[in-house]
């Protein structure tokens, strides 16, 4: 028994350690990627759903990252946002709903297709008080997959925000 107060002692240590970490880490309010269509070709519905693909991917890396802390957008906010200007082009209402998510960073990103051939995902993370960029970075995919998609948004997340690249 007289080792059980060392062990409480040493969890409680230990998780304050663990909150100090979660602490550092900027909050994230990721608003979703949009489609910037500037090809010939309509935009198609399999594209659309790509750009849920890559909204779910950034989703789990920020959240399994040591960096980052993903903040929940409350439903009442997501539905301000869907029915407001695209984040791309809101002017700065990215840094108040991050504000209003309890977030220190907004982030979201796009994808724009200039052929079925050609296209580049794109993501940008920025300070919510000073609007100072924090992250903007671009990589060019070729093919119009759900592979390449994904291969080009995991590569952009190791190479660059993670800081990982692979031998």
């Amino acid at each position: 028994m007289r080792g059980f107060p060392a062990l409480i002692s040493a969890l409680v240590a230990i998780a304050s350690g663990l909150s100090a970490q979660a602490a550092d880490r900027p909050r994230v309010a990721f608003f979703g990627f949009s489609m910037i269509n500037t090809s010939l070709e309509p935009t198609r519905p399999e594209e659309e759903g790509r750009l849920r693909l890559l909204d779910n991917l950034l989703r789990e890396k920020l959240a399994a990252s040591a960096q980052f802390t993903l903040a929940d957008i409350p439903p009442d906010l997501q539905k301000e946002i869907a029915g407001g200007a695209e984040i791309r082009d809101c002017n700065g209402c990215e840094r108040d709903y991050a504000k209003r998510a309890g977030a220190e960073w907004a982030a979201w990103g796009t994808v724009q297709k200039v052929s079925n051939l050609i296209l580049n995902i794109n993501l940008y993370m920025e300070d919510a008080q000073t609007g100072k960029l924090t992250f903007v970075k671009s990589v060019d995919i070729r093919g119009n997959t759900d592979e390449s998609w994904r291969h080009g948004l995991e590569y952009m997340l190791r190479n660059y925000l993670f800081n990982q690249p692979t031998p």
